[in-house]
């Protein structure tokens, strides 16, 4: 279905979305049997079946499709040998050869679009964002997260919720192109000022940042993909992170998608992360973005230096 006269981002992110709702009925099946076979990467940082499988899902079918991009995931390769036969159903794998958004392949395209070359892209993969809250039953706040990146900037995104309803939701997006899955006319409410943040990484400097830009709601959640989709719901005005620990693979997608819809990602100085493959993974100087229509600048203003 996806020609070879198509651009290659394109087809990238055409495929990604049959992808990541495969893996994501896999992150389902994990849970659904029960044993989630738990490993301790770490202060705060689990890894599950799930997470293992989903990658390991996700990379083997990007690498067959795409094998001169550069793929990065979250989970180590050595980790990566589950047996998938038995969390991927055959029902779920022909349903999404059906690429559900066909105005991806047929979007109108800009030179810039046209001219990269397979080579150039660098894939980051965050098979399970939220794995903390999946341990815990919080599984709205899980999503799967691919992002693309040319010359160090993103250039287009997918993120999939697999407990969205039954089968999960997937939304695109490509800046200077567009975006798709989701109602993106949804605007935060006016006369408030609504921002998320971290459910379980809080520590001084991140309650003193949220203190300064004086809030009427804050939303403390799992997930770097969650906070992003609250934002492009039109439920905060604002994602605010004052604080290491997030990494490429949780913002390059959903920097793209909010990029795409209109509204920004940047550190907490107002500076572009990049994605080249050789870049330094944690994202040093925390998150801040904002959702469509708001002012980053108002943000960065009120932001205490020190």
């Amino acid at each position: 279905m996806c020609s070879k006269t198509v651009p290659v981002l394109l087809r990238l992110v055409s495929e990604t979305v049959s992808i990541v709702t495969v893996a994501g009925s896999i992150v389902r099946n994990v849970l659904q049997k029960g044993n989630l076979a738990v490993v301790d990467k770490g202060t705060n940082d689990l890894q599950t079946l799930a997470d293992r499988a989903a990658q390991q899902y996700i990379l083997s079918r990007l690498m067959r499709e795409f094998p001169k991009a550069s793929i990065i995931g979250e989970e180590p390769d050595d980790d990566l040998n589950e047996d998938l036969d038995s969390l991927i159903s055959t029902a779920s794998t022909i349903e999404n050869e059906v690429h559900p958004f066909p105005e991806i392949l047929v979007s109108p395209t800009s030179d810039h679009i046209r001219t990269i070359a397979e080579e150039q892209v660098v894939v980051w993969v965050d098979p399970l964002d939220g794995t903390a809250e999946y341990t815990q039953g919080l599984v709205e706040h899980v999503t799967v997260l691919v992002g693309f990146a040319v010359n160090g900037s993103p250039v287009g995104g997918v993120i999939h919720q697999p407990f969205y309803g039954q089968k999960g939701r997937t939304i695109w997006g490509i800046p200077g192109i567009g975006c798709g899955g989701l109602d993106f006319t949804n605007r935060p409410p006016s006369g408030s000022r609504i921002i998320t943040t971290t459910r379980s990484h809080s520590n001084p400097r991140v309650e003193q940042t949220l203190a300064a830009l004086e809030p009427t709601e804050i939303l403390r959640v799992g997930g770097a993909g969650h906070k992003i989709m609250l934002l492009l719901e039109g439920k905060a005005h604002a994602y605010v992170y004052a604080s290491a620990g997030c990494k490429k693979w949780d913002t390059c997608g959903p920097e793209a998608i909010i990029r795409a819809a209109g509204g920004q990602l940047t550190d907490m100085i107002g500076k572009p992360y990049l994605y080249h493959k050789d870049v330094e993974h944690l994202n040093a100087n925390g998150v801040l973005a904002t959702a469509p229509g708001e002012d980053l600048n108002w943000y960065l203003q009120k932001i205490p230096t020190k």
